[in-house]
C-alpha cells in the first residue's frame, strides 16, 4: 500500500523532471547583453549581476592592515602532453556527442530586428538587399540544427539614423530527460575509450 504509493510518486517526479524543459535566454539591445537560465517556467538572471557588488564598494573603506610575509612559492613543473593518438579517439566522441543535440534543440522564441542607417538611399537599399539574402541563408542551416516554434526576423531602414542598430532575443530549450539520454550513451563511450588508454599505458609500462 504505502510503499507502492511511494514508487509512484517517485516515478511520477522522475517523469516530471524528464520532460521539464531547461535552457538559456539570451536578450541584446541598447541596454546591453542579459543572459537568463531557464527552469521551465522558471526563468533566473545571470547577467547582468545584481548591483549589491556596487553597493558593497560604496561603502567607507576601512584602514588598511599591514599585509604579512609572503612565502616564497614553489613553481610546480609543468606535466608534458599526452599521445595525439590516444587524444583524438576522445575529440571523436566529443564532436558526435555535440551533434547528438541536432534537432534535439528547441528554440522557443527567435527575435531579430536589423535597423539599417545611412544617408545615401542607393547604397541603402543594395545593403537592404545583402541583408535579406544573407538572412535567406541563415534559416535553413537554423532549422536544421534547431526547431523553431517563433520566429520575428525584421529589416528595416532608417534615414535618420547614423549608426545601425540591432536587438535580439533568443530562447533554446531542451527537456533533462534528452540531455542525460545524450550524456549517458556518450559518458559510457567516453569511459571505454578511457579505459583503453589506461589499460595500454600499463601494458606498454610493463618490460
Amino acid at each position: 500500500g504505502s510503499l507502492m504509493t511511494g514508487w509512484l510518486i517517485a516515478m511520477g517526479i522522475l517523469v516530471l523532471l524528464a520532460i521539464l524543459p531547461v535552457g538559456v535566454c539570451l536578450i541584446y539591445n541598447e541596454d546591453g547583453l542579459v543572459l537568463s537560465l531557464l527552469l521551465g517556467a522558471v526563468k533566473i538572471k545571470l547577467l547582468p549581476k545584481a548591483s549589491k557588488e556596487k553597493k558593497k564598494k560604496e561603502k567607507p573603506k576601512k584602514q588598511k592592515k599591514e599585509k604579512p610575509v609572503s612565502k616564497p612559492q614553489t613553481v610546480k613543473k609543468e606535466k608534458s602532453g599526452g599521445k595525439i593518438t590516444d587524444f583524438l579517439p576522445l575529440v571523436d566522441i566529443g564532436l558526435k556527442f555535440l551533434g547528438s543535440f541536432r534537432r534535439k534543440l528547441r528554440v522557443k522564441r527567435l527575435e531579430l530586428n536589423y535597423v539599417m542607417a545611412g544617408g545615401d538611399p542607393c547604397d541603402l537599399a543594395l545593403n537592404y538587399g545583402k541583408a535579406w539574402t544573407a538572412v535567406g541563408n541563415l534559416m535553413p542551416l537554423l532549422e536544421r540544427i534547431f526547431v523553431i516554434k517563433k520566429r520575428n526576423i525584421q529589416v528595416q531602414c532608417d534615414f535618420a539614423e547614423t549608426t545601425a542598430r540591432i536587438s535580439a532575443r533568443l530562447e533554446i530549450t531542451i527537456t533533462i530527460g534528452r540531455v542525460v539520454g545524450i550524456a549517458v550513451k556518450y559518458g559510457v563511450k567516453a569511459l571505454r575509450e578511457f579505459l583503453k588508454i589506461k589499460n595500454k599505458n600499463k601494458g606498454g609500462a610493463k618490460k
